[in-house]
Formats: structure tokens, sequence, C-alpha cells
């Protein structure tokens, strides 16, 4: 950067301490003769040089031109050396991260940044642009590009809230003016040291800086007066007017603490000279007020001493203003009705009378009204009450809850005009509406409003009346009904025979084991439901189950209650006693035998003995039947299941080892099959290789026969079976000699002969089949079917890639769903038939579920069409975001609650106020109402500017904008506060509804006024924080200093006292308008 002359700690003590006495005192004449000459120290301002054709123009104060107006853009050009540079990669130049870093300064500030690289190696960075925006450039170079040093300076600690500045204003201009970063130490901070952090450069200019402010501070001075409260309003005087003329008058600042503050220290601060004619002025003003004042005492009502004050105590101000005399009004937690009057003896009469004629400018009154009308009185959501306050707004009007009246408050004439006006609306709610109050156990009001508040709606629904029933933390037994008078009386007699109707009732607990209450209920509360029409005032509650409680409850009228009761008992014994229960051991081969075909023989058991029988599940390995029932019916049942065992046989076959897994077949299929044909019967083969030939069957004696006769002849036929051979190509049977040998390709000694025949089969469309002459037909004709056929569809070519879907997930779920083979012809082809090969049997399913699908998609492309209708709807551009709402939450609920899209105008949009909605055309149509009806609602709300203090804004706007988020919540209103650098800084505009506007006002001018007073108090206390110590310091420092002789030059004009001007030197006596001879000067030429 360029170089700046730089004050240090010496010098700068030097500077204070004025000039060292031998630097002072003169050396003789050769420091005279080394003094400057007045021409050498102030040399003449330079004339106007002739023009070139040799006429010489004239120029003097009189006939000069103005200079022109300068740019308001300037350029700067700043250095980073070598050293200093961050960045020192010269291969990246202009396009590394210094590049990025220039372009981001650019965006950031809008200044121009033009780089370029010295000779050695330093930066030049030209930045062009508006002034603020190159100070702000320049700091972004200096702690972006150059690397940063740090440094301290020590001033005293009352100094450093100079350095910062009202608001910190201080300290960015000079944190802009210096390009570096400055630390203050926080107030509860003891140390005195400031940081500073930047360049080299900047660092010197910041120190210098700093310390030239606190030398400034040296030389001011702070006295403290304590003079008696009652005498601050006359040196205040009304409004401030008196202490303000002080100030403009002596130059010194004073500071009064407010009324609401205890305190009786005026605090003067300023340069020391401004301080002492402050203070005697103060003083001059309190003694004659002491003298010559005096003091009346009046007693005005406790209600009365508001309107004395006035808003914000602007009419104590008023009186202070037109009579000079002081009214204090005692606090207003005091219960004193004492005003006291303080001034000369010949105001207090005027002023006694100013004070009587305000405390009597406003009247209460009020209005008799039973508490139970005043919410019909105000009517929904204030609308009554807000007709009559809007025509008379000056007038208050309080409700008290529980109070039988209507306090009113205001000037006289708008008192009566309200209080008519409500009378008016009382006596007709009195002749048009009743109430009654019933009493009734706290205990029943839950019964009375009924599950989800069902009850008491329906009687309200009914009666068109308003029931309050007190909630439980008041314990209250008042229930109170109002409304029209039959209505009430009707919902009355009904609300007493419903608490009569409960006071009868008992709440009995039944002892029931839990394992009985299923049964109880029965299957979808079946059994229950018969018990509760038998008994249909009676209510009964079973524990949930995962609680395993046995306590059921019964509540209803006594007698009810008690029937219930007694049948309740009678179907759990009977229960108990059906609940005997044993465990019968059958072998689990023989259940099927106990069960019976279609379940007959376990079915008939049940019906004859009553019982319940519980087989295991067939995956189980218990073999254990249990009966449950009465002790005497299940005996009976486990008697007849023993029974249907033992009948049962057991019978031994000899079939020869070698056909035993003939006989069994793949996977059990022959054997299973007939013991599935001869029920209850069970073949056992012996294990694989020990050749026993000995077969078991156990089951009844006649299936037992049937399964041996049907186990022989299998095995006979498994001894000499012919075999068929099935052709694929021909579809055709032959035979082969009984005698040739069969083997597993078919072919009879293995060998596989050419056929002569041309069109004969080959060899592998050939399947031979071996068994009973009757199955292998069968066989073949079930392989017939099994071939597969293909089959042509129509299908639209335009559906064919809905059919295929994506990545041909569609055409492979109908493949798998149909087990058919599907072929979609190729796109290049342009063809609508598709081809479906698979088993006759699946073809019809698949045509059908191919033709389903394409209706399906048809159907689908014209509901494409339906919801593709667009609706265009003009909004003015300034209602988009209200309708969009905070985070689309508006907009998000319209879309999905008329399931359409709705599309905003984007930024360089042409029609800007233009609102698309695409859907079915009643969506759409619903969702433009729905739309058009928040415009409405917008297009009624208005927008009033008020001015709140801007010290306050913040404390409003809360932590995070909490603050302002209630306010907006709660009155359902805008708030818009100013920008920083607004024109206004107290301008804050409320947007909303007329009513909840002039609402939300009442309530910010209310926090005004609170928060102003934390305000002032705040600041009152910061003058508190300047050092008591400076006046007695600086007079110090005054004696340590030497005389100093200031600035001293010779042959000056002054010098010369007895030598007269000569008053015919056109030189010193110029005349207007002629032309002067053109003097040589050491400015040089002048430059226009």
């Amino acid at each position: 950067m360029s170089s700046v002359a730089v004050l240090t700690q010496e010098s700068f003590n030097e500077h204070r301490s004025g000039l060292m006495p031998e630097q002072a005192s003169p050396s003789g004449a050769e420091d005279e003769d080394a003094l400057p000459t007045y021409k050498d120290a102030f040399p003449p301002l330079p004339e106007k040089a002739s023009s070139p054709d040799g006429v010489q123009e004239v120029s003097n104060a009189w006939t000069s031109k103005m200079r022109p107006l300068k740019s308001s853009v300037i350029t700067q050009v700043f250095h980073v050396p070598l050293e200093e540079r961050k960045y020192k990669d010269i291969n990246q130049f202009g396009e590394g991260d210094q590049a990025k870093v220039c372009v981001d300064i650019m965006h950031k500030t809008g200044a121009h940044l033009e780089l370029s690289m010295a000779k050695d190696q330093g930066l030049s960075i030209m930045v062009s642009g508006k002034l603020d925006a190159v100070m702000k450039a320049r700091k972004e170079i200096v702690s972006r590009l150059q690397t940063q040093a740090s440094a301290t300076v020590a001033i005293p600690k009352e100094h450093h809230r100079f350095v910062i500045g009202k608001n910190g204003e201080k300290l960015q201009e000079l944190e802009l003016k210096t390009a570096t970063k400055i630390q203050i130490p926080r107030p509860d901070d003891s140390s005195n040291h400031i940081k500073i952090s930047g360049t080299k450069e900047g660092l010197e200019k910041a120190k210098h800086e700093i310390l030239l402010i606190s030398a400034e501070q040296d030389k001011r001075a702070v006295e403290r007066l304590s003079i008696d409260k009652v005498y601050h309003p006359f040196i205040a005087g009304a409004s401030n007017k008196l202490v303000n003329e002080l100030m403009q008058e002596t130059g010194a600042r004073i500071s009064i603490p407010p009324p609401s503050v205890n305190k009786t220290e005026i605090v003067i601060t300023g340069e020391k000279e401004q301080v002492a004619l402050a203070v005697s002025m103060i003083k001059k003003i309190f003694e004659e007020k002491k003298k010559n004042t005096t003091t009346i005492a009046v007693e005005v009502k406790k209600s009365q001493h508001k309107y004395v004050i006035g808003p914000k105590g602007n009419t104590l101000q008023e009186i202070l203003d037109k009579t000079g005399v002081s009214v204090e009004i005692p606090p207003n937690d005091s219960s004193s009705e004492t005003v006291i009057l303080r001034g000369e003896p010949d105001r207090l009469g005027q002023a006694l009378t100013e004070v009587y004629a305000k405390a009597n400018s406003y009247t209460v009154s009020s209005v008799l009204a039973p508490a139970w009308l005043h919410r019909f009185i105000i009517g929904k959501k204030g609308q009554n009450l807000a007709k009559i306050t809007q025509q008379m707004p000056k007038v208050h009007i309080e409700f008290t809850e529980g109070d039988d009246k209507i306090t009113l408050e205001g000037p006289t004439k708008d008192l009566q005009m309200v209080q008519s006006q409500i009378e008016a609306i009382v006596s007709d709610l009195m002749n048009r509406m009743d109430y009654a109050e019933i009493s009734v156990d706290p205990k029943f009001h839950r019964h009375l409003i009924g599950k989800g508040g069902a009850n008491i709606n329906r009687i309200k629904d009914q009666y068109k009346v308003s029931v309050r029933i007190p909630p439980d933390n008041e314990k209250s037994n008042l229930i109170r009904i109002e409304g029209d008078p039959q209505g009430v009386q009707e919902a009355k007699k009904e609300l007493l025979e419903l608490a009569s109707r409960m006071e009868n009732e008992r709440t009995k607990d039944m002892i029931i084991e839990q394992r009985f209450h299923r049964a109880i209920i029965g299957q979808k509360g079946e059994k229950i439901k018969e018990v509760r029409d038998k008994f249909p005032e009676v209510i009964i509650n079973f524990p949930d189950p995962a609680q395993k409680s046995d306590i059921v409850q019964l509540r209803g009228p006594r007698t009810e209650v008690e029937k219930c009761s007694k049948f309740m008992q009678k179907v759990v014994a009977e229960m108990v006693e059906n609940s005997y229960s044993v465990s019968v051991p059958i072998f689990k081969q023989f259940h099927k035998n106990i069960i019976g075909k279609g379940g007959a023989n376990i079915k008939k058991i049940r019906e004859e003995t009553n019982t319940k029988i519980d087989l295991p599940a067939e995956n189980s390995n218990s073999e254990m039947i249990i009966i449950t029932g009465k002790k005497a019916n299940v005996e009976a049942a486990r008697n007849r299941i023993l029974a249907i065992q033992k009948e049962l046989v057991r019978m031994e076959v000899s079939i020869p080892s070698k056909l035993h897994n003939s006989l069994i077949g793949s996977k059990g299929r022959f054997v299973r099959s007939i013991m599935e044909e001869c029920t209850g019967v069970h073949i056992h083969f012996p294990t694989e290789g020990s050749g026993i030939d000995t077969v078991t069957i156990r089951g009844p004696a006649e299936e037992v026969e049937k399964a041996k006769r049907q186990l022989l002849s299998l095995a006979e036929e498994k001894v000499c079976e012919p075999y068929f051979v099935y052709s694929l190509c021909q579809q055709t049977k032959r035979a082969p000699p009984p005698d040739a040998p069969i083997q597993e390709n078919g072919e009879p000694n293995g060998e596989v002969k050419d056929l002569a025949d041309p069109a004969a089969p080959k060899k592998c469309d050939i399947i031979i089949l071996s068994g009973r002459k009757e199955k292998c037909e069968a066989a073949v004709e079930a392989l017939k079917a099994l071939v597969p056929v293909s089959i042509e569809v129509e299908v639209p070519f335009e559906l064919h890639r809905y059919i295929i879907g994506q990545k041909g997930s569609g055409i492979r779920k109908m493949m798998d769903e149909f087990e058919v083979n599907i072929q979609v012809p190729a796109p290049e082809l342009q063809s609508d038939v598709i081809s479906v090969t698979g088993l006759a049997s699946h073809l019809d399913r698949a045509k059908e579920g191919l033709l389903d699908r394409v209706k399906e998609l048809q159907a689908e492309q014209e509901d494409r069409a339906l919801r593709s209708f667009k609706l265009t709807i003009t909004v003015d551009p300034k209602y988009h975001p209200k309708i969009i709402g905070r985070k689309g939450a508006i907009i998000t609920q319209i879309r999905t609650e008329h399931d359409v899209n709705i599309q905003f105008p984007e930024k360089n949009d042409e029609n800007q106020d233009q609102i698309t909605i695409t859907g079915y055309e009643q969506n759409a149509m619903a969702a433009r109402d729905a739309i058009q009806a928040i415009v409405d609602e917008l297009e009624e709300m208005i927008s009033e500017d008020i001015t709140l203090d801007s010290r306050v804004h913040a404390r409003i706007i809360g932590a995070r904008g909490k603050g302002i988020r209630k306010i907006m919540d709660e009155f359902k209103v805008d708030l818009r506060f100013p920008q920083s650098g607004a024109a206004d800084p107290n301008l804050v505009t409320v947007t909303g509804r007329p009513e909840l506007v002039d609402e939300a006002i009442d309530h910010l001018l209310n926090l005004e006024e609170e928060y102003m007073a934390d305000v002032v108090e705040n600041e009152s206390k910061m003058v508190y924080m300047k050092p008591s110590g400076t006046a007695s310091s600086a007079g110090a420092a005054e004696e340590h200093r030497g005389p100093s002789k200031g600035f001293v030059v010779r042959e000056a004009p002054w010098t010369t006292p007895n030598e007269a001007p000569d008053m015919s030197s056109a030189e010193d006596f110029p005349s207007f308008g002629a032309p002067v001879a053109a003097k040589a000067s050491p400015w040089g030429p002048k430059r226009f």
C-alpha cells in the first residue's frame, strides 16, 4: 500500500506533553534567521496565466469560474508487496484461488477490480467504483489477499466507548479507513488493550487514529451535580426544551435522569469551559427555583391520575409549559391520592385549574349486565363491541369476569352514547335469553359430556343452547345453561334426568379368570353382544388382555347390575364345569381314523358327547388328543376314541423286496395314493436293502383288505409291464415284441436303427411310457395337451411399449402369470399383431388378460387427457408470496386437497400475474376458487404506518424473530420493520384486517412505552461510565506542559503596524474586474 506518516508511541507522548523546555527557548540570532518568512509559509494563490494569443484574462475572487462537479466514481490503486502476498503461485496468476477471491469481492462490494503483476512480483490492484464500494473492496483485499499481522494499543478503559462511537459507527468507519479488524475488550473485561489485525501499514494507521481519539478525550471533563429530584422538571423544561437550549448554548452534554429513575445526579460532559458554564447555569436555575417556588397539595381520585399524566406524560409537560408549575403524581403502586403542585405562587392557581380540568375531562360509568351475558354483548370474535368502539374510539369498555357490571371510561359525551347503546343491547338480550344453573356431582360430569362430547353436543344442537360444564380443576357442582328460554328449560330437564339416572348407578367388579374372557366374549363378540342385549342399561368392561387382569367391571342401574352379575356368575360356573379336560395318547398314524372320512367320526363324537376335542397339527410330533367338557362327557368321549383305536387291525403281506421301490413310486407316489383311497390305512415297507419281503398294513378291517388287494394288483402289474412309445412329431404309438429287452433309450438290444422312411420321427422326438394300458393311454392324452400352440392377438402398435413395461417388467409379469410366451413385433415393423405361445389351456386366459391390459391402457390414455385440462388465472404478483405461504405450506395444501398442479411465473416471464392450474376440470375450478378466496381476503387487508423508536425494534423482534412471530400469530397481521439505511428508521408497517391492525398497533405502542423506559435507563447508565478523574488528569498534564510560542514566522504584516498600506497599489487593492499582471507563483501555473 502507499506509505503514510506514522505517529509512534514516543512521538505521541511528546505530542501530549508539549515541547521540551530546551526546545522551546530561542538560541540567538541564528534561530531567528532559521524562521520561515510569511510569504514562504503562506504563498499567494496562483494567478491565471496569459492566454496563447496574448490577451490576458481577468482572474480574481469575483470573476473566477466555479469548478466542475467531480464524478461519483473514483479509482484507487493498491499495491501488495511479494512478501505480503497470501497467494504466491505465479503460474496460476489470473486463474487460481487469487482470481476467485477477486471475483467474489466484486460480487460482494459492487466495485470493479483489475489485477496486474509488477516487476518485483508484487500485486497491483486497481479498484473502481463509488467511494463506499471502493473502501469495502479495499478492506476485503487486505483481509483476503494480504498476509495478516496483529498488534495491540493501550488507552484508558473509559476512552474505549469513543473509539466504538454511537451504535459502533466510529469503529466501522475506522476499520474501513485502515482496512483492519479492531477488537475492543468487553465492558466487563478489565483489560485496556485494543487488538488490531491487518497489514503492517494498516496497523500503524489504526494505532495512530486510536491514539488521536484518546488524546482528544484527555481534554474533556465530566461534572456531576446532586440536585433534588423535585427540581429536575424546572431544569429540563417542558418536553426537555430548556435543557436542549442549555446544551445548544454551552456546547456541553447534560444528562438528567428520567422521572421513573430515582436518582438525583445530573451529569454534564464536554470541554472544561463548556462544562463549567453549563454547571453555573444549572446551579443558577436551581437556586432561583428553590428560593421562589412553593407547593400545594390537592386530592385527586386515583382513577383520574392517568388523565392528569396524559399519554406518555404529555399532559404534565403541557401544564409545565403553560404555567411553569411542576405536577408530581404518586406512583401507581401507591394508594395515595395526593397530587403536589410546585411552582411560583402566582402560577399555582392557574396550574391547579388545569389539573382539575384534565382530571374531570374523562368520566367513569358502569352498566348493569349479568356476567353470563357478557360474551353475548361482546359478540363472536368481538364483532358487536368492535362496532361500538369504531364509532367511539376514545371510550374504553372493560368487562370483569364474574362481575355483573360493565365499566365504561372516556369523554363524557362519547361515554353517554356508548352507555345508551350497551344498555339497549343488554335489554334486548335479557328479553330473548335466559339461563339456568343445576347442581351435579363433578364425578358425573364426564358421563354427561359423553364419549368425544357426544351427549352434550347432542343437547346443544337439539335445544339450541350453550352448556358450560366446569373443568375438573375447578371442582364445581354448577352446570350453566344459556340460550332461548324454552330450550334452556328442556335442556335442564334432560340433564337432570341423566344426572338422576347416574346417581342411581352402581359399579361392581367381578372376579372372572382371564382364561374365560375370550369364551364369554365369543367369536367377533357374538356372545357378549347377547348379554348386552339382554341387559342394555348395563355397561360391561373387560380388561385389556395385556394387563392379565381378572376384574370385569359392570356399571349401570343398581337392580340391572345385580341381575347381570348373577347371570355372568352362572355363565362362568357353567364354563368351569365344562372346562374339565383329559389327554388321550393315540398313535399318530391312527389320527386319520379318529377323524374319519370328511371328519365324520370326530364330528359325531363331539355332537353325541357335547365335548370339545382338539387334535395336534399334522406337522406336530405330538400324539395327544385333548378332550374338554363336563367330566362324564369327557370320559365317554375318551372311551369311544380308545375303542376306535382297538378296532384297527394289523395285516402282513409278502411281496418280493425287489418290487418295493416300484410299488412305493417316486417320492412315495403310488403307496400314498393307496393310503388316501383306503381311509385310515397305514402301509409300512421294510428298510431298503434288508431283503425282507413282508409289508405291514394297519387300519380298519375293510379298508385293510381293500389296500391289500390294490397292493398285490400293483405288484402283479410291475412283474410284467408293457410299454408305449409316443412320438411328439407324429403322435403315434407302437409296441415292441413281448420278448424284446427294454433299454433306457427305448431301442431293442440297445441299437439305434436308421429308419428308411424320411418322415419317420427322430429319436429325440420319441417319449417312451411304461405301465398299464389304460394308464399309458391317459398319459398320452396328457402329453398331447402339453404340446404348445400359438395364437395371434390384435393390439394397437402405440400400446406395445406400455405392455412391455419398463425394462420388460410388464410383459414378464404377464408371461409368469399366464405361463405362456408373448412375442411383441420389432418397432420397425409397425405391426399390431402380438404372438402368444403356450399350452392350449393357458392361451384363452392369456389372451383375455392381454385384452384386459389393452383396455386399462386405453382408459389411462383417456384419464391423462382429462388430467391435462389447463386453467390460467390473473393474480397481482404482490399476492403470490402470500398464496405460496411460508415454506410453500398454503400452495402445497391446495395442490394436495384438489389433486392439481399449480405453476407460478418465472422471474423473467413476461406475464408475471399469470398462475397456471393443471388437472381435472372440476378440480382446477375448485383450486382456482380457493386461490381467489385467499386473494379476496388479502385485498380486504389494509396497511398502516406507525412510528416506533428504532431503539426498541430489536426488543420487539426478539431473538431469532421469536417476538415478532408471536405478535403476528396472535393478532393475525404482518409486520415490516425498516431496513438499515432507510430514510425513516422509525417507520413500521402493519398489514392485516382493519380491526386486527388497530389491536396490533395498540399492542406495539404499549411495548414501545414499556421498552423505552429501559432504553432511557441504559443510556443514563452509559453516562456514568465516564471517568471521574478526567479533569484532574487534564490539569496535571497542563501543568507539566511547558509554555509554547506556537507557529512563528518573519516579515508578517502584523509585525509592521506603523507602516501604512499603499492605497494606490493595484496589487494590494485591485479594482473589480480590472486585469492584474500575472506573477510567478511557487504553486506553479494555475490549471483548470
